[in-house]
C-alpha cells in the first residue's frame, strides 16, 4: 500500500514536472557547453575566400526547449522542407542490427543462469542461482556504469563527420582522434574496475546481499572476480561498437555478437553441463566469450576506424578527454538511476525469507534484460534519425518530428506487449526451462504478471527516452531518474522489512516503470493531448483560463 501511496503521488507529481517545469528548474544539472556536434554549414561570408563554420552547441538549448535554435541570417543556407520520413524498412534495417548489439550481454548472462540452473545438483538449484543473481546484476550494473562511454563515442564521432564532411582525409583523422581517446578512456575505466573488484569485491557483495544471504557469498565472489577479467575489453569493445555504429556500420558489431555467444554456449555447454563446474565455469565461459567477442572486432575496427598520422596530426584534431567526459556526465546520471533501481531490488529479494525468493528474482530478472532490447533498440533508432528534424526551428520540420516519434511509440508499444506477453508465459507456464529445482519453478510463477505488466511499460518508458534524448532533454531525463531513484527504495525498504513475497518487489517496479513512463510521455505529448482534449469540448485555452481565475 505505501508503494502504491508513494506511487500515486509521484505520477500527479511528474505531470506537473512535464506540463509546468523546465527541465533547469527541476534539476541544477548543468549541460556540456562546449559545441559537440557542428551539424551543418551554414554561413559563408561572399567577401571571403574561405568559408568559416557556425557551431551550434547542445548545451545552448534553453530549458525545455525541444529543437535546435534556427537562424533568420540572410546569408545562411536553410533547408526549406524537412527531410522524407523514414520507411519501416528503413527502421528496420537499421533496427535489426543493432538488436545482436543490445542483446548480446544479457543474452549471455541468459545462458549462463538457464546453464547453472538446468544443471544444478538436486536441492542445490536455488543457491547456485542464488548466488548467481547478484554476482551477473553486480557484474552487468559495473559494466553498464560505463556506457556513458558508449553514448559520448558515437555522439563525437558522428559530429567529427559532420563538421569535416567535405573533406573525406581530414574526416578521417577527426574521427581517428575521437575512436583512439575513447579507446584510451575505455582501456583505464576497464582496468581500474577490474582492480576494484579484484580487491573489495566481496567487500562490495556483502554490503549487496546483506546478512540473510551471506552463505552465498563464497560463489557469488568466485564469480565476480573471473568475471573481473573480462572488464578491460568489454569496455574496450563496447566503444569500438559505438564508433561504428557512429560510422554506419552495423554489420560488423553484429559479427563479433555471434562469435562471442557460439564462444559462451560452448562454454557452458562444456564447463557447465558437461564438467558441473556450476558458477565458476559460467563466468569463466563468459569471459572467454568476451575476450573473443572483442578480438573478432579489434581487426575490422581497426582497419575501418583508425588511421596512420604523425604526431602533429594527431594534435590538431585531438579530443581530450576533459571534453569527452563533460559530455557524458549527463548520461552517467541517467545510467546510475537505472542501475541503483535494479540494485536495491536484488538487495531486497536477498534480504527476504527462503532461498528461492532469490533464485526466482534472478530467473525473472534475466528474462527482463533479455526483453528490454527490443525496446532499447527503438530508443536508439529515435536517437539516430530524429534529430534530423530538429535542425530548424519551423513548424514543418516539428511536425516531421511528432509524426516519426508517434510512429516509433506505437511501433514500440506494439512490440513490447508482444515481447513481454512471450517472456511472461516462461515463468508461468514453462519454467523447467530455467531451473529444475521444484521450489524454484513455484516461487516463480507469481512474478509473470508483474514481469509482463513491468516488460509493456517499458516501451513507452524507452520510446520516449530515445525521443528525449535525440531533443538533448538531458536535465529532465536526470530529473526525472532523480526523483524515481529517491522514492522507489522507500517502498522496497517497507517489503524488506516486512518480509514480504517477492512478487511485490516486481510490483513495486512496475509502478517505478508507470511512474516513468508518466513522466516521459507527459512531457512529450501531455500538451497536445490536453489541447486536442479541449478543443474537442469546444474549449478554448483562453476561456479555460477565464474559468480558472472565475
Amino acid at each position: 500500500m505505501l508503494c502504491l501511496r508513494c506511487s500515486t503521488i509521484l505520477i500527479a507529481l511528474s505531470f506537473y514536472l512535464s506540463l509546468q517545469l523546465s527541465p533547469s528548474a527541476c534539476f541544477a544539472l548543468q549541460a556540456s557547453r562546449q559545441p559537440l556536434a557542428k551539424l551543418i554549414q551554414i554561413k559563408r561570408y561572399s567577401n571571403s575566400v574561405a568559408a568559416t563554420t557556425k557551431e551550434t552547441s547542445f548545451g545552448d538549448l534553453r530549458g525545455g526547449s525541444s529543437v535546435l535554435k534556427a537562424t533568420n541570417n540572410e546569408n545562411e543556407i536553410s533547408s526549406t522542407s524537412p527531410p522524407p520520413q523514414p520507411t519501416l524498412t528503413d527502421l528496420f534495417n537499421f533496427a535489426l542490427p543493432c538488436l545482436g548489439l543490445w542483446i548480446s550481454g544479457p543474452l549471455l548472462s541468459l545462458v549462463d543462469t538457464a546453464s547453472v540452473g538446468l544443471t544444478a545438483k538436486p536441492g542445490l538449484g536455488a543457491f547456485e542461482l542464488g548466488a548467481l543473481g547478484p554476482a551477473t546484476t553486480f557484474i552487468d550494473g559495473s559494466t553498464y556504469l560505463f556506457a556513458f562511454l558508449n553514448v559520448a563515442t558515437t555522439n563525437l564521432y558522428a559530429s567529427a563527420l559532420a563538421k569535416n564532411a567535405g573533406n573525406p582525409e581530414k574526416a578521417k583523422r577527426a574521427t581517428d582522434a575521437v575512436v583512439r581517446t575513447a579507446a584510451k578512456i575505455a582501456l583505464i575505466c576497464g582496468f581500474g574496475i577490474m582492480a576494484l573488484l579484484f580487491l573489495k569485491g566481496q567487500f562490495l557483495l556483502s554490503l549487496y546481499v546483506g546478512d540473510a544471504s551471506k552463505h552465498i557469498l563464497g560463489p557469488a565472489t568466485e564469480y565476480v572476480h573471473i568475471r573481473a577479467l573480462s572488464m578491460p575489453t568489454s569496455l574496450l569493445a563496447g566503444v569500438l561498437q559505438a564508433s561504428l555504429l557512429g560510422a554506419k556500420d552495423s554489420v560488423t558489431p553484429l559479427v563479433a555478437v555471434l562469435a562471442s555467444t557460439l564462444v559462451n554456449v560452448f562454454g557452458d555447454g562444456l564447463l557447465v553441463v558437461f564438467m558441473k563446474w556450476g558458477t565458476a565455469g559460467a563466468a569463466i565461459a563468459t569471459t572467454l566469450a568476451q575476450w573473443a567477442g572483442t578480438g573478432a572486432l579489434w581487426g575490422p575496427a581497426r582497419s575501418k576506424l583508425l588511421t596512420k598520422s604523425t604526431p602533429q596530426e594527431r594534435a590538431e584534431y585531438k579530443v581530450t578527454s576533459k571534453v569527452f567526459l563533460r559530455f557524458a556526465a549527463p548520461v552517467l546520471t541517467l545510467i546510475l538511476g537505472k542501475i541503483a533501481a535494479f540494485g536495491m531490488m536484488t538487495h531486497v529479494a536477498a534480504a527476504l525469507p527462503g532461498e528461492a525468493a532469490l533464485a526466482s528474482h534472478q530467473l525473472v530478472l534475466s528474462l527482463f534484460f533479455f526483453l528490454s532490447p527490443f525496446l532499447e533498440v527503438i530508443s536508439q533508432t529515435a536517437q539516430t534519425f530524429l534529430p534530423q528534424y530538429y535542425v530548424e526551428n519551423s513548424e514543418e520540420f516539428l511536425k516531421e518530428a511528432q509524426s516519426l516519434a508517434a510512429r516509433l511509440l506505437k511501433l514500440g508499444v506494439s512490440i513490447g506487449g508482444v515481447i513481454a506477453l512471450l517472456a511472461a508465459s516462461i515463468p508461468r507456464f514453462f519454467p523447467f526451462i530455467l531451473t529444475n529445482d521444484p521450489l524454484v519453478q513455484a516461487s516463480v510463477k507469481p512474478l509473470a504478471l508483474p514481469l509482463f505488466l513491468g516488460g509493456l511499460l517499458t516501451a513507452p518508458v524507452a520510446v520516449s527516452e530515445g525521443v528525449l534524448l535525440a531533443r538533448r532533454e538531458l536535465k529532465y531525463l536526470a530529473c526525472v531518474y532523480m526523483l524515481s531513484t529517491i522514492a522507489f527504495p522507500f517502498g522496497l525498504f517497507k517489503l524488506k522489512y516486512s518480509g514480504g513475497p517477492v512478487s511485490n518487489v516486481w510490483f513495486g517496479f512496475v509502478f517505478f516503470q508507470m511512474f516513468r513512463a508518466a513522466c516521459f510521455t507527459g512531457k512529450l505529448w501531455g500538451r497536445p493531448v490536453l489541447r486536442s482534449i479541449a478543443a474537442k469540448l469546444g474549449l478554448s485555452q483562453t476561456t479555460a483560463v477565464a474559468k480558472a481565475n472565475s
